[in-house]
């Protein structure tokens, strides 16, 4: 795709973002995921923000949409990643980070195996009030449709 992406350094890191997502692709393909979350978290284990990736595949795959159309879309959707440091703050010491995935619909261990085991519930704190959502970036080239936003606390919930 000729794109400049930053990846991940450390071996043990890289290795983990890319299960995470190569565990998904099941789901995603199946029309069951809805969104990719990324969710940075402080020392007490509530959100700090989210970057979350909304996505839907069409399942029909009868598009007239080129493979060079779909490339110079999501081209653009990468190159707008770099944008999105400076609309983010500073993460305080001690924060850290997990994905978690959104789906439309449970998978049932019938239906899905053991694939199904790979994924538990998470037990993320939510925010008391609802969040403020800043849009980074959409793309809509059937069959894929993306939006990339960030979620983070409302002003009243960072002064409680």
């Amino acid at each position: 795709m000729n794109v400049v992406v930053n990846k991940a350094r450390h071996p043990q890191l890289a290795n983990y973002i890319h299960s995470s997502i190569f565990a998904l692709l099941p789901y995603i393909q199946k029309g069951l995921m809805e969104r990719v979350v990324v969710i940075f978290y402080g020392q007490d284990q509530v959100p700090l923000e989210k970057f979350v990736f909304k996505l839907t595949i069409g399942q029909s795959y009868q598009s007239s949409v080129s493979e060079a159309e779909l490339e110079f879309a999501l081209r653009a959707f990468l190159v707008k990643l770099n944008v999105s440091e400076t609309i983010a703050k500073p993460l305080p010491s001690g924060a850290n980070w997990e994905i978690t995935a959104n789906f439309r619909e449970l998978p049932s261990q019938e239906n899905e195996g053991e694939e199904a085991k790979l994924w538990v519930p998470t037990d993320t704190k939510q925010w008391m009030q609802p969040s403020e959502i800043t849009p980074i970036k959409s793309m809509d080239s059937n069959p894929l449709k993306l939006q990339l936003y960030m979620e983070h606390p409302s002003v009243t919930e960072q002064k409680v």
